[in-house]
């Protein structure tokens, strides 16, 4: 039997709050609707999806796998949808992400000079959601950073680049040629994914800056964003031993798109162009 998608959204809903009265405020559903539609699902699976009893609701093992498969299958779902209504109102559309650091300028150029009847645009990602825009359509293809999350991807490696160390002006090793990761131990480091509580995670290469001036932590990035972005309460000093930055191209596994592949030539060509002349 084929999975019902308004089924697998009810299921991440409930899955999401763990409460069926709260997802079925949120789905603008009754909740007697919304139980009937959960089993439906879990007769569909062959499975129990979640645990009822006298203490809440909790997700089973197997609910935990739906879960983990539902995101991204409902971001591939999404991402059709809205790439058939663009077809359908006769637009040729290329999106193309990139992070912070990355030029596309040259792919871009390339690829339009190719393509003149195709509209291209270029959108920035952040680390956090770098894969869930792709998958859910919001760009076609994208310049990622590792670490990447590849399930539902296709992965294309590009080009490697030299990692620094971001510092305060005023840091004991601001100003030094090079360094190595020893230097740096015992140094406070910019928290990206595990704030502390009440605190947010830091996204973007402003929050980044805003938090290495104050004095507060240091981080490393990548060479081409110490060479985008200068300021003069940041140092950076070239880390010796640091794993290489890999960039890679990304895009939603199984679209056979012959925008996408013109656009990994182009931006395949570039990468090897500008890897020879360094």
């Amino acid at each position: 039997m084929d999975l019902d998608l308004r089924k697998v959204r009810y299921f991440t809903a409930v899955a999401d709050l763990l409460h069926f009265g709260r997802a079925a405020e949120r789905l603008h559903i009754a909740q007697p609707v919304l139980s009937r539609q959960i089993r439906a699902l879990e007769k569909d699976l062959g499975a129990e999806l979640f645990v009822r009893d006298s203490h809440g609701v909790t997700l089973t093992d197997a609910g935990r796998q739906l879960l983990d498969d539902a995101r991204q299958l409902l971001a591939v779902a999404d991402g059709t949808r809205r790439r058939v209504r663009e077809a359908a109102r006769g637009r040729r559309r290329l999106v193309v992400g990139f992070r912070a650091g990355v030029v596309v300028t040259q792919a871009l150029r390339a690829f339009t000079a190719a393509h003149p009847d195709v509209e291209t645009k270029a959108c920035r990602v952040e680390w956090d959601d770098q894969e869930e825009l792709i998958l859910q359509g919001t760009v076609d293809i994208a310049y990622v950073r590792q670490p990447v999350r590849p399930d539902g991807l296709e992965l294309r490696p590009l080009y490697s680049e030299p990692r620094v160390a971001m510092l305060p002006d005023r840091h004991r090793l601001a100003g030094k040629q090079e360094i190595s990761l020893a230097d740096l131990r015992g140094e406070q480091w910019v928290r990206y994914n595990d704030p502390r509580p009440g605190e947010l995670p830091l996204r973007t290469i402003e929050e980044k800056f805003e938090c290495v001036a104050a004095g507060t932590a240091i981080t490393m990035v990548p060479r081409s964003v110490a060479e985008q972005y200068s300021r003069p309460d940041i140092a950076y000093v070239p880390v010796a031993d640091a794993e290489p930055d890999r960039v890679l191209l990304a895009w939603a596994a199984g679209r056979n798109s012959p925008l996408i592949a013109a656009f990994v030539r182009a931006a395949a060509a570039g990468a090897a162009g500008a890897e020879a002349s360094r």
